[in-house]
């Protein structure tokens, strides 16, 4: 089981605290900003140990390194990008599997917002979170891919299971 908590940040963002109860761990990903996910610490009264980056953007980064300096955490994020991920610590890519507690994520190349988007698919939760790939009108915008890269990924994401809940990094359907 894990246990998914949403942290509204910035203007527009999503990050995501995920508590794996048997074990205690638990992570953010993609968090902007680090006083909001402290606060949702606090509120649940939980330890932080795992900080996940889809990609390099500063709006999913940006509260990397004094989350890291407040709890530990440690970093990881897609490998192709490291010398642009704040503090990682782990470098991951396509068919790589990364654990939170008992519960394990497989991580998904989803390039075209970014080159070395990844996601982060964790199948035994249904659930998936996809940055800034996929939101819930639509997909992010072509900063460093192409529209066939894009294609290419939201075709990936769109033959998980049709359970498969899907964690976007924005909020864009207010």
């Amino acid at each position: 089981m894990l246990n998914i908590h949403l942290i509204p940040c910035l203007k527009d963002n999503y990050a995501y605290l995920l508590h794996e109860p048997q074990s205690h761990a638990v992570a953010v990903v993609d968090p902007s900003e680090a006083a909001p996910v402290l606060e949702a610490l606090k509120k649940y009264q939980l330890k932080l140990t795992h900080i996940f980056n889809t990609h390099h953007h500063w709006d999913h980064t940006g509260g990397n390194l004094e989350l890291k300096k407040e709890t530990g955490a440690k970093i990881t994020g897609p490998k192709h990008d490291a010398d642009r991920i704040p503090g990682i610590d782990i470098g991951v890519a396509e068919g790589d599997t990364v654990e939170l507690g008992r519960a394990h994520a497989q991580i998904l190349d989803i390039p075209a917002h970014t080159k070395h988007h990844i996601a982060f698919w964790f199948s035994e939760a249904n659930a998936v979170f996809t940055g800034d790939t996929m939101f819930a009108m639509g997909c992010g915008r072509l900063f460093e891919g192409t529209p066939a890269q894009m294609w290419q990924s939201l075709n990936k994401l769109a033959a998980l299971p049709g359970e498969t809940r899907v964690y976007c990094g924005h909020e864009y359907t207010l």
